[in-house]
């Protein structure tokens, strides 16, 4: 049986906040929240573990993920591209 549509997969863009892990980085994903009753904007933050199969990624760069299968208990998000590399 084949699968005719394939569901389409989130991508967001953020900042690599670690990479001590092997084949895995921690990326910081920022969004800006309207908040309910006083109407200000507020910048949330969430930390995801990504896959990084060639170890490319380093603290600071700016990169996109996105999501796949699981692959560890706790990592369900693969590096896609580099944005843009840090300055070292």
């Amino acid at each position: 049986m084949e699968k005719t549509s394939q569901r389409n997969k989130r991508t967001m863009v953020g900042l690599v906040t670690s990479d001590k892990m092997d084949k895995t980085v921690v990326v910081k994903v920022s969004s800006k929240v309207k908040h309910p009753t006083y109407k200000k904007y507020i910048l949330r933050s969430n930390k995801y573990k990504a896959h990084d199969a060639l170890n490319q990624c380093a603290i600071g760069d700016t990169v996109a993920i996105t999501e796949c299968r699981p692959l560890s208990r706790d990592k369900n998000w693969r590096v896609s591209k580099i944005v843009v590399k840090a300055i070292k």
